[in-house]
């Protein structure tokens, strides 16, 4: 009985002993990496301190921060200006930004960890989830100038799908997006009058035809919204609680929610300049609506709260030892979904830009693109960005995330591609 019970204690410190040499061997890999991957340059890093300074002593910008982080740790973090101009209350590390457009990313996540549970399926039909898709029709272009009073509706040529409303490729548009017609029927049907939560948002948005037929085209929408309610259908929670629960909670993501709960929290949001006046319209909705928990777009945060969803996006679904997204389900969400073979067409409304695919509410590069010269970054970077001027991206080459958090729609596509090239030229020798 002894001789066995030392056998064990021998195989158990063997087995203690080969586990350290393995992490030792992993810390050794990672430190060797590491070490092949360029640092920024602290001189060209000043170059993007002079874009911002500029930008918001010349008064185009009410104030901004910036973080570059890599191998886990910032590299760059700083703020500019005010974080309200009309009250000169300084930008700080802490101020909370309306994140539009990039809380789409989130919702996707959420969406994937339902995929890993087996709860959900990307080619699961909508209608599974959202029975009135089920009769949703697909407008024709009518002639004589969009006239909608000639408008015909036709079937879907097959469902609208899970992966559709995943990728953007649903039929389901913006408003503003789309041919006269499509923006005139959105406009009429009075998606945002009264008080609406999620549920009842998509049952007007069921009532609306589809811009295009299901899977032909890539066309910007309120299908993450759609995704939203799917979340809450299958885990009988709210959007945010949902999201509270598996992601911001476990993330240490206090100030990421769809409402401010107090003054504090209120005080210290971002505001636009008072010249911004459709970014300010677009803020008033939103806030009109706190009931309306928008996975397309409601979600506001900071810089270090959206730091470290990027970085669990950069560890491919893990953050501090906790896995969040399996190693499949994290391939499967940035793998470009509406490249060659895929029958997704693409337009003069196709956001992810040159060089960029899409997967599962988030864009990838894929190729250097067509512009001579090709926009600045590498293969493999994932991003997203939004109208009210915030934008981030992960770059497994570098090993590297960068934000850029700011409110203004009227400078955002000017100073967005100076500020990608200055992170981009950091990295780069002379």
């Amino acid at each position: 009985m002894s001789r066995r019970f030392d056998r064990a204690i021998q195989l158990a410190a063997r087995a203690s002993r080969a586990a350290v040499t393995a992490c030792l061997a992993l810390v050794t890999i990672a430190a060797a990496r590491a070490a092949d991957v360029p640092s920024p340059s602290p001189a060209k890093l000043e170059r993007i301190t002079a874009l911002f300074n500029e930008e918001v002593n010349s008064g185009r910008l009410p104030g901004a921060v910036i973080l570059i982080q890599q191998h886990g740790k910032p590299v760059y973090l700083k703020t500019f200006g005010y974080r309200d101009v009309t009250t000169k209350a300084p930008m700080t590390v802490d101020t909370i930004f309306a994140l539009h457009s990039m809380t789409k990313p989130i919702t996707s996540v959420a969406a994937m960890m339902l995929v890993d549970e087996g709860k959900l399926s990307p080619k699961d039909p909508l209608s599974k989830y959202i029975p009135a898709f089920a009769d949703v029709k697909v407008g024709i272009e009518p002639p004589n100038d969009n006239n909608i009073s000639d408008l015909k509706l036709e079937p879907p040529i097959r469902p609208v799908t899970i992966e559709d409303i995943m990728r953007q490729t649903s039929g389901i548009t913006y408003e503003y997006i789309g041919a006269d017609w499509i923006q005139k029927l959105y406009h009429e049907g009075h998606l945002f009058d009264g008080k609406f939560d999620n549920k009842e948002f998509v049952a007007r948005l069921a009532k609306l035809p589809l811009s295009r037929q299901p899977g032909t085209m890539w066309r910007y929408g309120h299908s993450t919204d759609v995704l939203g309610r799917v979340i809450e259908v299958i885990t009988g929670k709210t959007l945010y609680q949902f999201e509270k629960q598996r992601i911001f909670d476990p993330m240490r993501m206090k100030d990421t929610k769809y409402v401010l709960d107090s003054a504090d929290e209120r005080a210290r949001m971002a505001e636009p300049l008072p010249t911004d006046t459709i970014l300010l319209a677009a803020e008033r909705d939103r806030r009109a609506h706190p009931e309306w928990e928008s996975g397309g777009g409601g979600l506001v945060s900071t810089i270090t709260d959206y730091a470290r969803f990027a970085q669990m996006l950069l560890n491919r679904g893990e953050l501090d030892g906790k896995r969040y997204l399996s190693p499949a389900a994290f391939k499967d969400m940035t793998t470009d979904h509406i490249g060659p073979g895929s029958g997704v067409g693409r337009d003069y409304w196709y956001f992810p830009g040159d060089g960029f695919g899409y997967g599962y509410g988030i864009a990838m590069r894929t190729d250097p693109g067509i512009a001579k010269p090709p926009p600045p970054g590498l293969i493999g970077e994932l991003k997203w960005d939004s109208g009210s001027g915030t934008y981030f991206g992960v770059d497994p080459t570098l090993d590297m995330v960068y934000i850029m958090l700011e409110q203004t729609q009227n400078e955002r596509q000017r100073i967005l591609p100076v500020f990608k090239k200055l992170v981009y030229d950091a990295f780069t020798p002379d």
